[in-house]
């Protein structure tokens, strides 16, 4: 790119973002995110109007087509910045910098899209907003006298706004600032009843949840409190009353199965209608552990089966690439307005079902009481149960099942008769990596290898689109657009790796999850303090490359990494990935201490680090597996103790003390950490130590 008159137009129509293409169009000279782009303004001195945003994004839809698409608008903007298009799913870690700085600037928290103002001298943020609209509303400017003033202000203020800009990175340095590392972990005991209490304190004991509206599936949560013990059985009650109602009422497409991005009631009745894959990633495998939860209702563990099965159903037909990868996201709006693929009136849903059975079909999907979208149409909830509505529109319970099922297809064929949302087909390592762990997951809770078919081949996918020689990438793309893999990146795909190898044990699987556990440590932990960055040096992110130790849209990206470094190197025996999980969680021992309930999942890492997790090694022939499996499956411990069937000849790749290397005998070890008891020669033997419990001698 040479000629300046390469910045007087739209380039967006040749990224690799579907997010990006939907705007190349606009009449807005937008550009992507790219050192050439940055030097450009630099060198002209413009300032850059950063618009941060993704695919799925209500609110970026009303933005661009009230804003972006106006030619006005987008003449004045043309005239004072150099506009900049990003997906934030593509560069977490820039989203992660400018919300930070959005936060400061603005004294709370921000949200998509989202609307920078950059110095170009060092790109730091001088003025920030999320939405805006094209004219003055309520309180909020008029978008396009916004810039105007905005642009007027920097040319005036030069040095005010350079001296805010010092105070704004000496703020992120802060935030950044090396942790300092504690002497000694804290309780795993003790602070799981600390960040118990909290989230019973907030916790909404009508409607499940947090209290109060928009509400949220906090899948990081919901997987703490269901490793809670017995000897606390309100976590458990918290969970199932929050999974039982989030799958009965509005986060649930319940014809199309899968779940929406978030509610914005408090009652779990009206979604966004976004549906993304890292949140249907995160909900699969609680709704599979309650499916089996001995101490959940007969109803819940039916609900939650059904909701597993939904997701995997939704998965299959919506999601899934040819090559066995996972896109990343459907739209909330089609045909110009939010939610109408899935709304009803109630002419279209008496259309859409035989008139037999209309008035069973409205009890069970609400359409009984008053519209529940903005007074005008339904967004169907299974809020009363199946025998509830078969007793009152006496129907039998035989039959009810039969007409739900005969309701569900026709209205889903009326339905897909639509236009549908758009679809953002991105395929991103760590979304995928998630889903392929959730599959592996739930295909053992809930007996189904199919699932786990369909986690192998995204997994191959992956391996082939994702790791290219020797380097993992954020997106399967083009070599152009590939980005450099992120931490989370790295920490979930080796957590999926450990998942696959229980479902099919493969030395050169084991291989390639060390080479990413080396690239993880060699790339992202502070030398320092042993924290985890979430970018590499790599990215060149701007300000600050990030550290997070809280659960966000996906499970915090250290504790991942730390979990799987931890399991990794019990499994291997290399002490380097014990050494750099237990540094993290030091560097981490301070937010742990001060904000528990925030970091569920790095919760779960403490506890694995302190009473690390068993495991089983079989090594056995095809033909005996069965046998085997059937004591490992029906020991107490089961749901706690991963399991590798490997041949003997790829036992070299494990650490099993007392292995003999010149026999191919058939035996199991069961060890816990790095500790493992002496082998078992037969089931029998196993099923008797898997009775004592426990892998300590």
């Amino acid at each position: 790119m040479n000629a300046k008159s390469d910045f007087n137009r739209n380039r967006l129509g040749g990224t690799s973002s579907p997010y990006l293409r939907q705007h190349a169009d606009n009449p807005v000279h937008w550009q992507p995110w790219e050192d050439a782009v940055l030097a450009h303004a630099h060198d002209t001195d413009t300032p850059i109007l950063l618009s941060i945003g993704y695919s799925a994004c209500h609110w970026c839809h009303v933005m661009a087509h009230e804003s972006f698409e106006n030619a006005a608008v987008a003449a004045v903007m043309n005239r004072h910045f150099v506009n900049i298009k990003l997906d934030r799913e593509q560069r977490p870690d820039i989203d992660h910098v400018y919300q930070l700085a959005y936060q400061a600037l603005n004294q709370r928290g921000g949200g998509w899209p989202l609307t920078m103002f950059l110095d170009p001298a060092d790109l730091t943020p001088f003025f920030a907003g999320t939405y805006f609209p094209p004219t003055p509303r309520g309180s909020m400017p008029g978008f396009a006298d916004l810039i105007q003033r905005v642009r007027s202000y920097f040319d005036s203020h030069r040095n005010d706004l350079r001296q805010q800009g010092e105070r704004l990175r000496a703020w992120l340095a802060s935030v950044e600032a090396a942790p300092v590392a504690a002497d000694a972990l804290p309780s795993a005991v003790q602070l799981n009843h600390a960040a118990l209490e909290e989230v019973t304190q907030g916790f909404d004991p009508q409607w499940g949840g947090s209290r109060g509206g928009p509400k949220f599936p906090r899948g990081a949560e919901l997987e703490w409190l269901l490793d809670q013990p017995a000897a606390t059985p309100r976590a458990h009650v918290m969970a199932f009353q929050t999974l039982e109602t989030m799958a009965q009422r509005g986060l649930q497409d319940h014809l199309g199965g899968g779940f929406f991005r978030y509610c914005v009631d408090e009652n779990w009745t009206i979604p966004h209608f976004e549906k993304m894959l890292y949140d249907n990633a995160q909900l699969l495998p609680v709704y599979a552990r309650m499916a089996r939860a001995g101490d959940a209702s007969e109803t819940q563990r039916r609900v939650a089966q059904e909701a597993a099965s939904g997701i995997a159903t939704w998965l299959a037909a919506r999601m899934t690439a040819p090559d066995g990868a996972f896109y990343s996201s459907l739209d909330a709006d089609s045909e110009g307005a939010e939610g109408r693929y899935y709304l009803w009136t109630r002419e279209a849903f008496r259309a859409a079902v035989p008139p037999a059975l209309v008035p069973f079909a409205e009890a069970l999907y609400g359409l009984d009481t008053a519209p529940n979208f903005e007074g005008v149409a339904w967004h169907l909830l299974r809020a009363v149960p199946l025998p509830e509505v078969a007793a009152n529109t006496k129907v039998s319970a035989i039959d009810a099942a039969q007409q739900l099922t005969s309701v569900r297809t026709h209205l889903l064929a009326a339905r897909d008769a639509r236009t549908s949302p758009g679809r953002d087909d991105k395929i991103l390592t760590a979304w995928n990596a998630a889903m392929i762990s959730a599959l592996h997951r739930s295909a053992r809770l809930l007996e189904q290898p199919a699932l786990a078919v369909q986690a192998e081949r995204a997994l191959d996918a992956l391996q082939h689109s994702t790791w290219i020689g020797g380097q993992l990438y954020a997106n399967a793309a083009p070599p152009a657009a590939r980005i450099p893999g992120f931490l989370d990146d790295h920490a979930l795909l080796l957590d999926a790796i450990l998942e696959s190898a229980q479902q099919a044990f493969n030395a050169a699987r084991l291989s390639w999850a060390a080479e990413i556990a080396d690239a993880l440590i060699a790339n992202f932990v502070d030398a320092g303090s042993g924290a985890l960055w979430l970018s590499s040096t790599t990215h060149a992110t701007p300000l600050l490359r990030g550290r997070t130790l809280t659960d966000d849209t996906l499970p915090n990206g250290t504790a991942v990494a730390i979990r799987s470094l931890l399991r990794l190197g019990y499994l291997t025996g290399q002490t380097r990935y014990l050494d750099a999980a237990q540094r993290a969680l030091h560097a981490a021992a301070d937010t742990l201490a001060h904000y528990p309930h925030a970091c569920p999942t790095l919760l779960r890492a403490l506890a694995e680090h302190e009473t690390p997790r068993s495991h089983v090694v079989v090594s056995c022939t095809p033909q005996t597996l069965e046998s085997w499996a059937r004591v490992i499956e029906s020991a107490p411990s089961r749901a706690t103790t991963d399991v590798l069937y490997v041949r003997p000849e790829e036992t070299d790749a494990l650490h099993l003390p007392s292995r003999n290397k010149d026999s191919d005998d058939e035996c199991a070890w069961l060890c816990s950490g790095q500790v493992c008891r002496p082998p078992a020669n037969s089931p029998a033997a196993l099923a008797a130590i898997l009775q004592e419990g426990g892998g300590e001698q």
